[in-house]
């Protein structure tokens, strides 16, 4: 079993854990998840790793209810505990110093965004990030990422904090007065999607992190699969960060569309933002 040692609402849908997992904290690298479950009976569910404490020997998990399982979950008190806990899993971030790299979260993908710019500036690079949301109280983890970001900004659909607009507007203001030698995007697929053809258009290569329906999280489900680079491969092991050029984006969507509703619905309506927006 694996307590609860902190829980905390962060917006209406959106909470964040620390679970004492010791032997997964010493381990945890970023761009690493854990899959849990929080009964015998409940459903396998993949959270990235937000951060460790060796210390207390804790990491934190961030997560938005969409579904039956995640609500479940969110009811979880201080002092409760998780069936199971299993990781870290994935391959970790390939983290060196690049120089200056563009990082890029969308809603709740800022959690998985985080550790990943954490790294990067412990790298030695010069750090430039990028958050956006549909409104203020949807913009998580703003004050950590600033404190390891050289420079940092915020954009959200309704313009109730930093600047209204989308993410890729910024990283369009960003590419066209700086040199940016690599960059991820991480959040809903349509942004991940729109931020790779942004990139795409600068020859700067981002990477990614997808987020398929995941089971075993040891690839023998099947379940993961992604075509990337004209091939298929399995999030869980192979990823879940891909070269964002390499996704078959619309292959991905259409899939994710089949359990979320509101995937295909974010698609057309941030392809009528980008499209309005120029």
């Amino acid at each position: 079993m694996y307590t609860i040692s902190k829980r905390r609402q962060l917006a209406d849908k959106e909470f964040e854990f620390w679970v004492k997992a010791p032997r997964i904290a010493k381990k945890a690298q970023a761009g690493q998840f854990v899959i849990l479950r929080i009964d015998r009976h409940g459903e396998r569910v993949p959270l990235t790793i937000v951060d460790v404490d060796l210390t207390t020997g804790s990491i934190r998990l961030i997560f938005q209810v969409i579904g039956k399982s995640t609500a479940a979950l969110s009811q979880l008190q201080d002092g409760e505990a998780l069936q199971d806990l299993v990781g870290p899993l994935g391959k970790a971030t390939e983290v060196q110093n690049y120089g200056t790299v563009l990082m890029v979260g969308g809603g709740v993908g800022i959690a998985a965004l985080y550790p990943i710019v954490k790294a990067m500036k412990a790298a030695g690079n010069r750090v430039i990030t990028v958050l956006g949301a549909k409104t203020a109280d949807l913009v998580i983890l703003e004050t950590e990422c600033r404190a390891v970001s050289d420079e940092l900004f915020v954009m959200t659909d309704d313009g109730t904090a930093g600047t209204k607009g989308l993410v890729t507007d910024a990283m369009q203001q960003i590419f066209e007065k700086e040199r940016i030698d690599h960059a991820w995007g991480i959040g809903p697929s349509i942004m991940m999607k729109f931020c790779t053809l942004t990139a795409e258009k600068y020859k700067v290569p981002i990477f990614v992190s997808l987020n398929p329906i995941m089971i075993d999280g040891t690839g023998m489900c099947g379940g993961c699969r992604v075509t990337v680079g004209n091939e298929v491969r399995f999030a869980c092991v192979d990823g879940p960060e891909f070269l964002g050029s390499e996704v078959d984006w619309d292959e991905f969507i259409q899939r994710m569309g089949q359990y979320r509703e509101e995937e295909l619905g974010s698609y057309e309506n941030y392809r009528k933002q980008v499209s309005t927006n120029g």
